[in-house]
């Protein structure tokens, strides 16, 4: 069996699992989670918090955030979704409404979780209280992109790296491009 036949079996198996999950308080709070992300709203209001309660610690943990959540942005939604043409999980797959809310979009990667991932992985080395505090949120976002019946859970992987990539590539920009408000 090759990788790639591996992956797809996985994708379906893990999908139609986490999908089926039917306790009403995991889809409350998974729902709330996604509409707090949905257009990077929950990034851009830690972001604000970060530089209004934070000093200068603060806001080059908000200021490394937002750069990186645009740097992940640009790569999964500007790149990576224009030049792949996956289609999203059927909806057999998913028992619930939900995937009639999903986006006509490719599937791979997921754009919400590249965000995600790379606002908290790039605020952690400024501000690692603020950043640790980000990474439930984060880590919800990635469950909800798969339980919704969104993504694959290799679209969430692949998100999830473009995030840590993203992060990583705004923590290497001179710490004077950062620390703007010192």
């Amino acid at each position: 069996m090759s990788i790639l036949a591996v992956v797809r079996d996985i994708d379906r198996r893990v999908t139609k699992r986490v999908a089926a999950w039917q306790e009403p308080a995991v889809h409350r709070t998974l729902s709330v989670t996604e509409e707090a992300a949905e257009s990077s709203k929950l990034w851009c209001g830690a972001a604000v918090m970060m530089a209004w309660a934070g000093g200068w610690r603060g806001r080059t943990a908000a200021v490394a955030g937002v750069a990186a959540l645009a740097v992940a942005q640009l790569i999964s939604n500007g790149v990576c979704k224009q030049v792949t043409g996956r289609s999203r999980p059927p909806e057999e797959w998913i028992p619930h409404d939900e995937v009639e809310d999903r986006p006509d979009s490719s599937s791979f990667p997921s754009g919400h979780t590249a965000a995600a991932v790379a606002f908290t992985a790039a605020v952690l080395p400024s501000w690692p209280l603020a950043g640790a505090a980000c990474t439930v949120p984060a880590a919800l976002v990635a469950v909800e992109r798969v339980q919704s019946g969104a993504h694959y859970p290799s679209d969430v992987a692949a998100g999830a790296a473009i995030g840590l990539v993203s992060a990583w590539l705004v923590r290497r920009l001179p710490q004077s491009a950062l620390s703007v408000w010192r």
